[in-house]
C-alpha cells in the first residue's frame, strides 16, 4: 500500500510541476505563488500523509523532473522558461521548499501527538 501511495505522489509531483511551469510566467507574479504554494503543499501533505521524509521527497521528485524537462528548447525554438527572474525563482525556489519540506517531515510519531503528562515530584 505504501508503495502505491509514493507511486501515486510521484505522478502527482509530475502533474504540479508541469501546470505550475506553465502557471509561473503567465500570471506573474501570482501565477509564480500559485506554482510554488501548490508544490509546497504537495510535498508537505505527502510528508504527512505517508508520515516519512519519503513521502516529501516523491512528490519532489516527480515535480524536478517535470520542471527539469520542461526547461529544454525545442527544435524550433518554443520554450516554457523564459530567461527571467520568475523562471528562476519557480526552479530555485521549489527545489529548495522540496528540501525543506523533505527536512522538516514529522516523521515516526503519529499525525495528531499528545505528549505525556510529566509526574509531578
Amino acid at each position: 500500500m505504501r508503495i502505491a501511495a509514493y507511486c501515486a505522489l510521484g505522478l502527482l509531483g509530475l502533474l504540479a510541476g508541469t501546470a505550475g511551469s506553465l502557471v509561473q510566467g503567465g500570471w506573474f507574479p501570482l501565477g509564480l505563488l500559485l506554482g510554488l504554494g501548490g508544490a509546497v503543499g504537495l510535498f508537505w501533505g505527502g510528508a504527512l500523509l505517508t508520515r516519512t521524509r519519503l513521502g516529501a521527497a516523491a512528490p519532489a521528485g516527480g515535480w524536478a523532473l517535470a520542471v527539469l524537462l520542461l526547461t529544454a528548447t525545442r527544435p524550433q525554438g518554443d520554450f516554457i522558461f523564459a530567461a527571467g527572474a520568475g523562471s528562476y525563482l519557480f526552479l530555485l525556489g521549489g527545489m529548495g521548499l522540496a528540501v525543506a519540506c523533505a527536512a522538516l517531515a514529522p516523521a515516526e510519531r503519529p499525525l495528531f501527538a499528545v505528549p505525556e503528562p510529566r509526574a509531578r515530584r
